[in-house]
């Protein structure tokens, strides 16, 4: 599948893969900034933003859309920040192509096989009477019986779109997500390892990565460093773009 995507700057490559329910612009200012000294490339993940929809979402698929992404931008060789899911297809990637990822940056996210962790976000959306709503807000209180956390509603309504006639959308595939979550949650699985330079950046006040993980990280990424930042939580791109940008610019050179 062919991914929509926007391009920043110059110099070399840099792709940006976003997390689950999210969108190339939740990096839009990360990647401005990143621009400055490299070639960055924010897509969109299929089933997300606006890249096309399909029937399944896996993460071979994943994967195979970042391949003939590379393919077709006649990309040699690229440094990839994945965040959440996007760090497994980051991760999954590197495994299968190793010899096409320069760096790798991993965010908040382990290569294990994670327990389900988005029910009530799924019973929040579908609650949303898209016939119905006039208004985001009409929408959000509709949300905020399964979901009362304001940041994740906020999060989550950047996904809902209103079109020319006045009517709403989600822009995400709500129907495939769902279907096919449990395969978004398994572990990346390699019988080989990626020996490039892999930064793992966890935010302190987030629990998807645990000390346990680190086991795993050293079995496949042998060649990697884990750093945290205190006060960020899982969103740690968000929560604090300038620790995040500097320690991501460090690492890259």
């Amino acid at each position: 599948m062919h991914l929509h995507f926007k391009q920043y700057g110059q110099g070399n490559p840099l792709l940006i893969l976003h997390g689950f329910m999210g969108t190339l612009d939740n990096w839009h200012s990360l990647a401005t900034q990143f621009g400055k000294t490299n070639l960055v490339y924010a897509l969109d993940q299929r089933n997300h933003g606006k890249s096309a929809h399909s029937s399944r979402h896996t993460l071979a698929l994943m994967v195979a859309d970042v391949k003939l992404f590379i393919d077709t931008h006649q990309l040699q060789k690229v440094s990839i920040i994945g965040h959440s899911m996007g760090g497994k297809v980051a991760m999954q990637f590197a495994l299968d192509y190793p010899n096409l990822v320069d760096k790798l940056i991993v965010v908040d996210i382990a290569p294990k096989q994670y327990q389900r962790g988005h029910d009530d976000v799924f019973k929040a959306i579908f609650s949303v009477d898209l016939v119905q709503i006039e208004t985001r807000k009409q929408a959000e209180q509709m949300m905020e019986k399964y979901l009362p956390d304001f940041g994740t509603r906020q999060f989550l309504l950047k996904n809902l779109d209103r079109r020319e006639d006045g009517t709403y959308a989600w822009k995400m595939n709500l129907q495939t997500l769902h279907a096919d979550y449990d395969e978004i949650i398994k572990a990346v699985v390699s019988n080989g390892k990626f020996f490039g330079e892999t930064l793992i950046i966890k935010g302190g006040n987030s629990r998807y990565i645990t000390q346990e993980d680190e086991a795993d990280f050293e079995e496949l990424f042998p060649n990697n460093e884990i750093i945290t930042i205190p006060g960020a939580g899982h969103w740690v791109h968000a929560e604090a773009p300038q620790a995040f940008f500097e320690a991501v610019t460090n690492f890259l050179g």
